[in-house]
């Protein structure tokens, strides 16, 4: 006899929404230590040297050694075999990722193929891969290759602002970039959609871009002060909040594929992930105003003036790519649209040709009356 299917329900998906929990203050780790310990005696500690270098006498202090230290390089395939490697040669019972974005994804990827708890503890506010179940998987070079979905989200979410308070403001900056793109990829992507999740993540993204216009500037004037703290929190666990109930189609549109494609050119690698998604959000918002939508470049202004502030790119030039030769940024442009790319999640077709005119001319003056390019 055949299943009756409701009419009503046509498809099945399954929100990755959250960490199972997040600890938000000072000092965490002398504080709550038996949050660690509960889990396993026996961690590996992956993240950078700074941040290793902050969280290990923080561990010590409190009775617990990692069995085994992996310092990061690039997040790539050959780490992931050295990390699932090292995790069976030394018994390791779960990950504790700190650092920034690529020691978090690293981290997170070799929990998720060993099927082990992953911790992690975010020394920058400069992405939100803290709260995520998604690692991004790049070239030894540092180009992007492609990403990878996880199981579910962290078990443990330790944010601590003593220790996001030793990264440069720089890397706030950047996180504030990349969290702003929530907002400009999924209204457009999404702004239309009637299903709940995702009206509640596009909605969750304006809240977000609101809270980032007007606390950007004071945050980042006053490290570690309330205004800090809030940006910080925004950039970190609400970026991440909106990803998880929106789900894919909320994440990455044109601005991320920009970075995407910039990636590949080792002029860029100087700059933060963040960084070239801010760059990329007015990529995105030229083409839009290339194709007649009335807001975009009121949205361009007004981040134009914001990233003059806050120190966030504004042009190729500030990319170190101001010198490149007429075929390189064509090329540049064809990397970004090749088939597959996040940027076809835009609403209208994209051309390389309209990409690269995007890319040279994101400081152009608004015209208010500008019309539809045909």
């Amino acid at each position: 006899m055949q299943k009756k299917i409701n009419p009503v329900i046509q498809f099945m998906s399954e929100l990755v929404i959250s960490p199972q929990s997040v600890l938000r203050g000072r000092d965490l780790i002398s504080q709550y230590p038996e949050r660690l310990t509960a889990i396993t005696q026996r961690w590996l500690l992956v993240g950078g040297q700074t941040s290793s270098d902050l969280v290990l006498p923080r561990l010590r202090a409190v009775g617990i050694e990692p069995v085994q230290v992996v310092p990061l390089r690039e997040c790539t395939t050959a780490l992931r075999q050295e990390l699932s490697e090292a995790m069976r040669a030394h018994r390791v019972g779960g990950v504790l990722a700190c650092g920034g974005g690529k020691a978090l994804d690293a981290g997170k990827l070799a929990a998720h193929d060993a099927q082990l708890p992953v911790i992690t503890i975010p020394t920058t506010g400069a992405t939100c891969a803290a709260w995520t179940a998604l690692s991004n998987i790049y070239s030894p070079a540092g180009a992007f290759q492609y990403d990878v979905p996880l199981r579910h989200c962290p078990e443990l979410l330790l944010l601590d602002y003593d220790l996001v308070q030793t990264a440069p403001p720089r890397t706030l900056a950047s996180g504030i970039g990349d969290a702003l793109a929530k907002w400009y990829e999924a209204a457009i992507s999404n702004g239309e959609s009637t299903d709940t999740p995702v009206v509640m993540a596009v909605q969750q993204a304006r809240i977000l871009r609101d809270i980032l216009l007007q606390k950007a500037v004071p945050a980042l004037a006053t490290p570690g002060s309330l205004t800090w703290q809030e940006v910080v929190d925004a950039t970190v666990l609400m970026a991440g909040l909106i990803g998880g109930v929106g789900g894919a189609q909320c994440r990455t549109v044109a601005a991320h594929a920009v970075h995407n494609g910039l990636t590949h050119w080792p002029q860029t690698h100087a700059w933060l992930h963040g960084e070239k998604v801010a760059f990329g959000i007015l990529v995105q918002l030229r083409l839009e105003e290339a194709q007649g939508y009335p807001l975009a470049g009121v949205a361009r202004a007004q981040l134009l003036t914001l990233y003059q502030q806050i120190h966030l790119p504004c042009t190729l030039a500030d990319l170190g790519l101001g010198g490149l030769p007429a075929a390189e940024l064509a090329q540049l442009a064809e990397v970004i649209c090749r088939p597959g790319s996040d940027i076809h999640r835009l609403p209208f077709p994209v051309t390389p040709t309209a990409v690269l005119a995007a890319m040279q001319t994101t400081t152009q003056p608004w015209a208010k009356n500008q019309v539809r390019a045909g």
